[in-house]
């Protein structure tokens, strides 16, 4: 798969079960202010996710089904849960706003990376039914919390996916990202088949965004991405390491998070475990998301 200008713009339908959708995660750490936004198409319709953290606690968290949609070649026509995006340049630059009762983010972002993608051949892709990209971005912006307002500058991740994932075919899916500057991030995603119970049983993907000694940027594909989890009682992700293997000979490059902020989110037949975790790599601090989102 190349990515282009064109994948951009919302795909055509597939058929049944196709549904596609456009994340973004982003994190100003200075103002501990960290948010997942995500508006999706299926079925004629559009969804809308926002989860916003401030100071370690969820300050707005809606989600809304079933929006109307109809013949829309753009996803600046597409609105949810009081989410809207657009594409600037493509693959470039965006924006991204989102208005709530209790916060408000007007956002702009822009490609700080090359692409990192998922094509549909891949075990990842054909375990869990979608395929796309991610890219890393520096995010810059206003929000507002009750009275307070926040200058935002701050990291993210932007990502595309579509497909037709089969939910009984599918235990949880993982979303993890490290953002360690405008220079370094990790992006890795994982997907567990019904009825396994560990990290062993996972198809996993991950790439290293990363610069060369000439500063000319790149995404790595890691030959053999290791992730280890640590649980709460509840099951939810407290901390985190990751082993990425470029190649077979040399060292693995090594990171280790724990959790600075997130909730659960009961989303009908899924769960959504949203975390955001302080990460270590390379003698470098960040930060990034964890996402775990399972059958209920």
């Amino acid at each position: 798969m190349t990515i282009g200008p064109e994948h951009e713009s919302p795909r055509p339908d597939a058929g049944d079960g196709f549904s596609e959708a456009v994340t973004v995660a982003f994190g100003d750490a200075s103002n501990e202010l960290f948010g997942v936004a995500r508006l999706g198409l299926a079925e004629g319709g559009a969804s809308g996710l926002t989860l916003l953290f401030w100071r370690g606690e969820p300050v707005a968290v809606r989600a809304e089904g079933g929006a109307e949609v109809d013949g829309i070649s753009s996803w600046h026509e597409v609105s949810a849960a009081g989410l809207d995006t657009s594409v600037v340049e493509p693959l470039r630059s965006w924006r991204l706003h989102f208005a709530g009762d209790e916060a408000t983010f007007d956002l702009e972002l822009e490609a700080t990376g090359p692409l990192a993608e998922l094509p549909a051949d891949h075990p990842v892709a054909r375990a869990g039914g979608m395929e796309g990209y991610e890219q890393p971005v520096r995010v810059r912006g206003q929000a507002t919390v009750g009275d307070a307002r926040i200058a935002v500058d701050g990291l993210g991740q932007r990502g595309h996916s579509w497909g037709a994932p089969d939910w009984k075919r599918i235990e949880l899916t993982r979303a993890v990202t490290a953002w360690m500057g405008d220079d370094l991030a990790v992006s890795l995603t994982a997907v567990r088949p019904a009825g396994k119970r560990d990290h062993a049983a996972e198809a996993v993907a991950a790439a290293i965004l990363d610069r060369d000694e000439e500063g000319v940027a790149h995404a790595i594909d890691v030959l053999e991405p290791r992730l280890s989890t640590t649980y709460d009682d509840e099951g939810r992700q407290r901390r985190a390491g990751l082993e990425l293997w470029i190649d077979e000979d040399g060292y693995p490059r090594r990171a280790a998070g724990e959790l600075v902020c997130g909730t659960s989110l009961d989303l009908g037949r899924l769960r959504l475990d949203c975390a955001f975790f302080q990460w270590q790599m390379e003698g470098r601090n960040g930060f990034g998301r964890y996402d775990v989102l399972r059958r209920a």
